[in-house]
């Protein structure tokens, strides 16, 4: 299960929490860069608490500790931000909440052995199941990225029907949670 640090991450991935657009700017030239949020939500207007605390974790927890996280994630997940703009514009999903993701999931790729955790059950950037979820393309690219997104939107529509009279921020937060 993903914890707050998805939504904290991304903040330290993308720079937003310091003024930069870096992933937001060239998707829609005619939005302000930070009004694009895709169908699913603003993660920016999420409230979280940041990555579980825990007896081996006190220092690297909350907050900081997710901000701490995501950016040694950066350097990784660089060479994928056109991918992740392109794949987040084609599935109408903020950027940030799949680099947030990959951060989350796989530190940009840097914890992955040939695209597979190291215990061989799960592939690919975003991670998926390969009991769930027969991957398609290779582990770092369009086509699997977009299986991903494909199925984060949908599991987010499910949350949506699920729970009509939520927010959509209630809708993205509760996908992470159920």
């Amino acid at each position: 299960m993903l914890t707050s640090v998805v939504f904290w991450g991304l903040i330290a991935l993308i720079g937003t929490s310091r003024g930069s657009y870096a992933f937001t700017h060239s998707m829609n030239p005619h939005l302000h860069p930070r009004l694009y949020h895709g169908c699913y939500g603003d993660i920016m207007t999420m409230k979280t608490s940041g990555a579980t605390c825990d007896a081996n974790s006190a220092m690297n927890c909350g907050i900081r500790g997710s901000e701490m996280f995501a950016e040694m994630d950066l350097r990784d997940i660089k060479p994928y931000q056109t991918l992740i703009k392109e794949v987040g514009q084609k599935h109408c999903v903020d950027p940030a909440i799949i680099a947030a993701i990959i951060s989350r999931e796989s530190h940009g790729g840097a914890v992955l052995q040939d695209g597979w955790d190291h215990r061989g059950l799960k592939f690919g950037l975003m991670q998926l199941d390969k009991q769930k979820y027969p991957p398609l393309g290779a582990w770092d690219s369009k086509e699997h990225l977009s299986q991903a997104a494909g199925i984060l939107t949908d599991g987010i529509k499910a949350i949506q029907k699920k729970f009509p009279t939520w927010s959509v921020a209630q809708h993205l937060k509760g996908f992470f949670l159920l």
